[in-house]
């Protein structure tokens, strides 16, 4: 069962409305999310059905990739003409052509693999703990780690990771809460807390999974989930609560 993690840490509460929705295949197991233009990019996970998708907004797909079944795909980013893909752990990575989508080649990493984001020229990833690596997009060494904490605590499990100029909205898994980290510094300034959404949805959906996924438009956050039937649109209000 997904809990809010917000309960047991000292950063506050962002305070958010949700405005809009869009519908999202149930069939996806989403694990990156991302605009490019007006489409989506949306990588997937399970063996045997990890896919790179491009889509329309309303969720018709443009254009897929499949992964070979023994590699459980995960995050995904678009970086120019390319989208960067990870793999769970098989510590391996894929670059594939961004329209149309075709193999153009892959990378090694040393840990698992879970999120991955683009900031300050280079590639942004999670791995389940608390430590983020930035890596570098030519010959994919680590540059820096940055660690995440609340106040003194580490904050796990960092999984689907967004990047806002020097904010990384980041879900952290097996929770309904998405953690605003400032970057470099990896401290936590707030949480988003999804519980309420989340509940709604697997009482509708019960096949429903864990909160992950999203994606920044210029001016809204949009968030989905692990085989949701939507994405939702959210406003990030200037106050923050307790």
């Amino acid at each position: 069962m997904s809990i809010s993690l917000s309960l047991f840490f000292a950063a506050a509460l962002q305070t958010f409305s949700v405005v809009d929705s869009l519908p999202h295949s149930t069939a996806h197991f989403t694990q990156g999310l991302n605009f490019d233009g007006k489409e989506w990019i949306e990588s997937t996970g399970l063996y045997g059905k990890s896919v790179l998708y491009r889509k329309t907004l309303t969720g018709e797909v443009l254009d897929s990739i499949s992964l070979d079944e023994r590699y459980f795909g995960e995050g995904s980013v678009v970086v120019g003409d390319v989208v960067f893909m990870l793999t769970w752990k098989n510590k391996k990575g894929f670059i594939f052509d961004a329209k149309p989508f075709k193999l153009r080649d892959s990378f090694r990493f040393h840990t698992e693999g879970w999120g991955l984001a683009f900031w300050n020229g280079a590639l942004l990833m999670s791995n389940g703990t608390n430590e983020l690596y930035r890596l570098s997009p030519g010959d994919f060494r680590v540059m820096e780690v940055i660690r995440v904490l609340d106040e003194q605590k580490p904050v796990t499990f960092l999984n689907e990771l967004e990047v806002v100029g020097n904010t990384l909205y980041a879900n952290i898994w097996q929770s309904d809460s998405i953690a605003i980290i400032d970057l470099p510094s990896g401290k936590v300034r707030a949480y988003l807390d999804l519980s309420q959404w989340s509940k709604k949805i697997k009482r509708t959906y019960p096949k429903a999974d864990v909160l992950n996924g999203i994606a920044y438009d210029g001016e809204y956050l949009w968030i989905t989930g692990k085989n949701w039937p939507r994405l939702y649109k959210l406003k990030i209000n200037l106050r923050t609560s307790r």
